[in-house]
C-alpha cells in the first residue's frame, strides 16, 4: 500500500517582477538572465506570508480533491521561509483552512516537497490516516540579498499542494543528503546573544553557482535512473518528468545524459524562477490541470538544492 493523488493546488501572488525591472535594482540585464538561468518574470508576494500563500494552494487543492479540511488527517509542510520559527508553517496553515489534524513542517530545501511527500507517505503506509495534505510554500524574496545578482534574478515565490490517500500509485522514491554548507547555504544570522563569539553571515541566500549546476545535473540523472531500476522499468518509459526549476541549462543538460526528450520535461521557469519547495507542486499543478495526463501515465519529480539535499519519485497518475 502507498499513496495515490487526489487534487493538486498552486498559488503565486499577483505581483510580477520583470527581468527589465530587476535590471533597474542591481547590474543585470534580461539577455544575460534569460541565457544563464532562462528565468523571464518571477511572482514577488507584497502582502502574503510563507503560510498564507501555502493555505491558497492547500485550499485549491481540496477543492480538486473533493474533500473538506476537517477530514483530513495529517498535514506536512515543506519551506525555508517561514517568517517566523514557532508556530511552524504547517501550524499556520492548518488553523487557516480550519483542520485540526497534527502539522508540522519539513525542511530540505528545495528538496522539502519531496521529502515531505515521502514523510507523508510512510504515515499513510502505517495505517490510520485516509487523507493528508503536503505543501511547499517560500516567501524567498524575504532572504535573498536584493544586491547580489548572482542570487536575487533566480528566486521567486509561491505555494504548491498535494492531497492525497491511500492508493498503489507510489512506484519509487530516494531521497539524499549531503550533509555541508559550503555550496548553499541560508544562515538567519547571530541573534543577540552576549556569549556567542562565533562569525555569522547575515540572513541571505550564498550559493556557489558552479557546484551547485554539478551537483543538480548528477543527482537528477542518477534519481531518475534509480526510481526507473526501482519500478522495473526503463527510462524511456517515463511519461513526464517534473524538475526542480532552478535553472533551464540544469534541467537541458539533465536531459540530453538521460536520452529523454525535453518535451517529456515540464518547465516553467521562464515564468515563476526558482520557488525552492514550491517549484515541483507548482509545476505539477500545471500539468495535472492541462489536460495533458493520460491514466496510467507514468510520473518522475525530481528536485535538489541546500544540504545538499537530493530527492526523487515515481508516481503513477
Amino acid at each position: 500500500m502507498s499513496f495515490q493523488i487526489l487534487g493538486t493546488g498552486a498559488y503565486v501572488p499577483e505581483k510580477i517582477l520583470t527581468n527589465e525591472e530587476l535590471s533597474q535594482m542591481v547590474d543585470t540585464s534580461d539577455e544575460w538572465i534569460t541565457q544563464r538561468v532562462g528565468v523571464k518574470t518571477r511572482h514577488i508576494s507584497v502582502n502574503e506570508s510563507a503560510a498564507e500563500m501555502g493555505a491558497k494552494a492547500a485550499q485549491r487543492a481540496l477543492e480538486a480533491a473533493g474533500i473538506s479540511a476537517a477530514q483530513l488527517g495529517l498535514i506536512v509542510g515543506a519551506t525555508v521561509s517561514a517568517d517566523q520559527c514557532c508556530p511552524s508553517t504547517a501550524a499556520k496553515v492548518q488553523q487557516a483552512i480550519g483542520a485540526s489534524c497534527p502539522a508540522f513542517d519539513v525542511n530540505s530545501a528545495c528538496s522539502g516537497f519531496l521529502f515531505a511527500l515521502d514523510t507523508a507517505a510512510a504515515f499513510i503506509v502505517r495505517g490510520g490516516i485516509e487523507y493528508a495534505l503536503v505543501f511547499g510554500a517560500e516567501r524567498l524574496s524575504r532572504i535573498l540579498d536584493w544586491t547580489d545578482r548572482s542570487t536575487c534574478v533566480i528566486f521567486g515565490d509561491g505555494a504548491g499542494a498535494f492531497v492525497i490517500a491511500k492508493g498503489e500509485n507510489y512506484l519509487g522514491s530516494h531521497l539524499f543528503t549531503q550533509g555541508g554548507e559550503s555550496v548553499l547555504a541560508i544562515p538567519l544570522g547571530k541573534g543577540n546573544s552576549p556569549f556567542y563569539e562565533k562569525e555569522v553571515a547575515p540572513l541571505a541566500v550564498h550559493m556557489s553557482g558552479q557546484e551547485t549546476f554539478k551537483f543538480a545535473v548528477k543527482q537528477i540523472v542518477g534519481g531518475i535512473r534509480l526510481i526507473a531500476e526501482q519500478a522495473g522499468i526503463t527510462t524511456d518509459q517515463i511519461n513526464w518528468i517534473v524538475p526542480h526549476q532552478a535553472n533551464i541549462r540544469i534541467i537541458d543538460l539533465a536531459a540530453r545524459r538521460l536520452g529523454i526528450p525535453m518535451e517529456k520535461f515540464v518547465v516553467n521557469i521562464e515564468r515563476y524562477g526558482n520557488t525552492s519547495s514550491a517549484s515541483v507542486p507548482i509545476s505539477f499543478d500545471e500539468l495535472a490541470r492541462s489536460g495533458k495526463l493520460k491514466k496510467g501515465d507514468l510520473i518522475a519529480m525530481c528536485a535538489f538544492g541546500g544540504g545538499l539535499s537530493s530527492a526523487a519519485c515515481l508516481i503513477k497518475w
